[in-house]
């Protein structure tokens, strides 16, 4: 008896541990993070000219690496 009912506990919490609409989850979690960061980016950028600081450093990185040694 007591193990037929630890058999149906058991089923019970297979059933309850589905992964289904994680991947949703996952999805809303990833667009939350990006609207944090985009927010904190677009308060934070009031005084400062955002797509020149942006290029400046993508041209600092690009000459790094064109400076690196083989």
């Amino acid at each position: 008896m007591l193990y037929r009912l630890m058999g149906r506990g058991h089923a019970a919490m297979l059933r309850l541990r589905e992964d289904a609409g994680q991947g949703t989850i996952e999805y809303v979690g990833l667009m939350v993070l990006m609207a944090t960061v985009l927010t904190a980016v677009v308060k934070g950028s009031a005084d400062v000219n955002l797509p020149k600081v942006i290029v400046t450093h993508i041209k600092e990185q690009v000459e790094k690496v064109g400076s690196a040694k083989s």
